[in-house]
């Protein structure tokens, strides 16, 4: 595991996007699995703006976890990435592998676990992308594997139907095994309100076991933690 803590989340995201740009032309193909939150859309502006001739043809874009809304409403993961990065970007739509929220939670949950097998290569008896990248809830979750769901991390499928602790809404997302089955997973987190969960998690280590975040632990890839300083101290 390897921390990396940077003063903004501007400089965070751009770092990030960097990354993001020489894995474009690491290899022919390269599967990625997107986050929705505050972090990603920060991420995004930049790959849309400094990068926005970028040659973005060898990536496959895919996402860790979709609300079950319409691809058009304000809460789609799939609408921030298009309206701020696909479109202006000219990412070809063939590339693009949406989770499709308008439909039944647990048939979408079983056919994009389909697809993830099909599209993917097949390691250890799982799809395994190139890299996910992930956010953290103030509640440890991540995804949209929650505190309540810990099963989740476990979960003999790929996808599964997931549900906010809150507002009972229902959720598509990888699961543990498959996240974990990754080449490389980055957590993206910033903010003070993050600092009481990374303190739990990386620091003094108490009470982490409750956090899923905490169970992202790649059996066979890298796992990179981009904090910027408000999230690692706190202030």
């Amino acid at each position: 595991m390897k921390k990396i803590i940077f003063k903004t989340p501007n400089a965070l995201a751009s770092a990030f996007a960097e990354q993001l740009v020489n894995l474009a032309s690491d290899k022919e193909v390269i599967h990625v699995a997107l986050s929705g939150g505050s972090t990603p859309k920060l991420l995004f502006e930049i790959l849309a703006t400094t990068y926005k001739n970028n040659d973005w043809s060898r990536l496959r874009f895919y996402w860790g976890d979709e609300r079950c809304v319409s691809p058009d409403d304000s809460e789609s993961n799939y609408l921030m990435a298009k309206k701020l990065f696909f479109d202006p970007a000219n990412i070809a739509s063939k590339h693009i592998f949406r989770v499709l929220g308008e439909n039944d939670p647990r048939q979408e949950a079983e056919r994009y676990g389909n697809l993830l097998y099909k599209s993917l290569p097949i390691v250890n008896d799982l799809p395994c992308f190139d890299l996910i990248y992930l956010g953290m809830g103030e509640d440890g979750h991540t995804a949209s594997i929650f505190p309540h769901e810990m099963e989740l991390m476990t979960h003999q499928e790929v996808c599964a139907v997931a549900t906010h602790p809150t507002s009972g809404q229902k959720r598509v997302t990888l699961t543990g095994p498959v996240i974990n089955n990754a080449r490389s997973v980055v957590f993206l987190i910033t903010g003070t309100a993050k600092y009481p969960r990374i303190k739990s998690i990386l620091k003094d280590q108490r009470d982490f076991e409750i956090f899923p975040a905490a169970h992202i632990q790649p059996t066979h890839g890298h796992l990179t933690w981009y904090l910027d300083k408000a999230a690692y101290e706190g202030a």
